[in-house]
Parts: C-alpha cells; structure tokens; sequence
C-alpha cells in the first residue's frame, strides 16, 4: 500500500513522526507541503498527516506505533 506523509522542513513533530514509522518498518513517501500552495490550506496546522493512497484515510498527529499499525490494518 502507498502511503504519504505531510509535513514540511525543520518540523520536530514530522520529524518523530517519520522516526515512529521507520521503527515499526513501514515506508511512506515525504511529501513538503510548504512547496505547493494547494496542500498549505488543508495540511499548515495539521501537520504530520499520514496517508493512504489506496482508500484515502488520513491519520493525523499525534500518533504512536499502535496507531499507525491500527491505521494500516
């Protein structure tokens, strides 16, 4: 399953949320929203946001590894 992650540069929570998802093994594709202006106004206080790509669910911070693995299943 293809996953997105929202956030932008020098965010400490992406940061955890990136290392939350690293730990458990599962590989989602970066996506900086300060790049596109279309992602900025649902995304600018939400961030992290974690998204799959096959049904559109989003899980949004804070979230821990139990999360995550609830999310995905």
């Amino acid at each position: 399953m293809k996953l997105l992650l929202y956030g932008t540069s020098f965010c400490h929570l992406c940061e955890d949320a990136e290392a939350i998802l690293q730990a458990i093994g599962v590989t989602a594709e970066y996506l900086d929203i300060a790049e596109d202006d279309a992602l900025m106004e649902p995304y600018g206080v939400r961030i992290p946001v974690l998204r799959r790509m096959d049904n559109g669910a989003e899980l949004g911070w804070p979230f821990d590894a139990a999360a995550v693995q609830r999310f995905l299943a």
